[in-house]
């Protein structure tokens, strides 16, 4: 891989040049900068050469944003309050800010209408962006270059560790796209848990020591949340009242909306929780949300924290002893490895790799998955945690949510907006892979070498769900089995075809081949008199 580029914010807050330090960069007329609401960044590329003097950095508040689907409150509010936030601490800078609020006179709703909007009432020469992290918006960037009155220049994002085209270098050619392959070269890339050229203590991977149950009684660390101020306050009250039908409560919030609240997020993360992150980091507890992990994507993925400062830090803990290296490595692979290789795969496969339904799934989504109506204790959990906090793990989304959704032949489209909607730090380029290609395999084996596919047995093994389930998990068939243990052979049964020679499915497909005819029409009575019951209405 080639070197990793300059201008990473490592932590470091870049503050703009004093009026009259330096001259204008784009002529007399100065650039008009816009700044999307994932990209709160300082040392953004569209910012890297601010001139305070004649530039005017533009943020806007826009319905075609927070409803082209109906995102989860809490993020919409998340965004809004962050970029309020920001464009104050530029503000406070000396640096000229255009700020399109969601109820303000005029407003179009939409990028290009407030890109036009402002071009018609400043004097500037050109726009300035930072390349978007979906692919609805960069097409739409390539139409601002046709029809803005000005020259739009699109800049390459400086956030992330691995720039598009470096991924797609090494992705050409390839039909499979194996995650440790790309992690062991960002190591290398990087330094990160390096030494001499090989990985500290001598492994890529500590991930077989990260998958041990919570232990009963077993007290976690309490949570560093933040109280909303009165900005944030008259956000959630905007949500609240132009957003009322969307997805979610607002009650719990307490995310990191500024600079310094996110990097007291990512301190109390290191301290109190990386120490422990790995051994429980695929634990799930009913009535516990959050566990050992971080919390931090959302303020990750909108830029008031990079990917380097924050791998950086957990690299510190380990060599300072402060942490063991199976947690420092664990989180880091989550960032360095996975968050970097899914936003490769999204831009060296798109727009045609959501198109993909390798398992020609197509099952309607339930609608327990919005109101948490089941007797499914496992998804009722998880659908309501997440419609309190916007928030669940990798391993409730992969292997409960994920997992159903998988056995169960939904729906891709219909998933993939589900989690698009409910969470926080969804954005299309991190969301679609993880979910068509990790969690349905709709892809066909781009991203994982099988399907993630797991009767209630996993469940039951990494969590206390099970206990106070309607169901009975030990039990395989009838309808007092969990679904998921007849649900998972069905969809063996279902996907015979496809994925009998697989390799790595070859044991679950051997037990599978050792069933009689009797014991097959048993699994799918069940499996079709249980998904018969499912409905997509209320």
């Amino acid at each position: 891989m080639a070197k990793r580029p300059q201008g990473q914010s490592g932590g470091r807050e870049a503050k703009a040049s004093p009026k009259g330090t330096r001259k204008a960069t784009a002529g007399p007329k100065g650039a008009l900068r816009l700044v999307l609401g994932d990209q709160l960044n300082t040392r953004i590329a569209s910012l890297t050469d601010l001139d305070p003097e004649h530039d005017t950095v533009l943020l806007v508040e826009v319905r075609d944003e927070a409803t082209y689907v109906r995102h989860h409150k809490q993020k919409i509010a998340f965004l809004f309050a962050a970029m309020r936030h920001f464009a104050q601490g530029l503000r406070d800078e000396g640096v000229n800010v255009a700020y399109v609020e969601l109820t303000d006179p005029g407003n179009t709703h939409s990028f290009t209408g407030e890109l036009e909007r402002a071009l018609a009432r400043l004097s500037v020469g050109r726009v300035v962006v930072t390349e978007p992290g979906e692919w609805r918006v960069w097409e739409m960037m390539q139409d601002w270059r046709e029809t803005l009155s000005v020259p739009v220049e699109i800049r390459a994002d400086n956030r992330f560790l691995c720039p598009r085209e470096d991924f797609a270098g090494w992705a050409e050619g390839k039909h499979h796209l194996r995650m440790e392959t790309f992690y062991r070269g960002m190591r290398k890339r990087t330094g990160l848990l390096m030494e001499g050229g090989e990985p500290v203590g001598g492994r890529w991977n500590f991930d077989a020591e990260n998958r041990k149950r919570l232990p009963k009684g077993h007290r976690v660390p309490d949570r560093i949340g933040f109280q909303p101020d009165a900005v944030t306050r008259e956000v959630i009250a905007l949500v609240e009242q132009e957003f009322a039908d969307h997805f979610g409560d607002t009650a719990a919030f307490s995310w990191p909306v500024t600079r310094a609240d996110a990097l007291a997020a990512l301190k109390h993360f290191i301290a109190e929780c990386l120490p422990t992150f790995g051994d429980y980091q695929d634990a799930m507890k009913g009535g516990e949300p959050f566990l050992y992990h971080a919390l931090l994507s959302p303020a990750l993925n909108a830029g008031l924290l990079t990917a380097e400062e924050v791998c950086r830090e957990a690299e510190r803990a380990y060599k300072d002893g402060e942490a063991p290296l199976h947690c420092a490595e664990g989180f880091i692979r989550q960032i360095l490895g996975w968050r970097e290789y899914v936003r490769g795969l999204y831009w060296a496969r798109m727009p045609e790799y959501r198109a993909s339904n390798a398992l020609d799934a197509g099952r309607p989504l339930p609608w327990f998955y919005w109101s948490g109506e089941t007797d499914l204790n496992c998804i009722r959990q998880v659908v309501d945690q997440t419609r309190s906090h916007a928030y669940a793990h990798h391993i409730q989304r992969l292997m409960v949510t994920g997992n159903f959704a998988l056995i169960a032949g939904l729906s891709p489209a219909e998933v993939e907006e589900w989690y698009l909607v409910v969470f926080a730090d969804a954005y299309e380029w991190v969301e679609l892979p993880n979910v068509h290609g990790m969690v349905l395999w709709a892809d066909g084996g781009v991203m994982g070498s099988k399907p993630y596919a797991a009767s209630g047995a996993y469940i039951d093994r990494m969590s206390d769900y099970c206990a106070d389930c309607a169901y009975d998990v030990r039990t395989k068939n009838g309808e007092r089995a969990c679904p998921f243990n007849y649900l998972y052979w069905n969809f063996l049964i279902e996907n015979e075809e496809i994925l009998s020679g697989n390799q790595r499915m070859a044991m679950p497909y051997r037990t599978l081949a050792k069933m009689d005819e009797a014991r097959r029409k048993e699994i799918r009575r069940d499996a079709s008199r249980f998904l018969a019951s499912l409905s997509p209405e209320p």
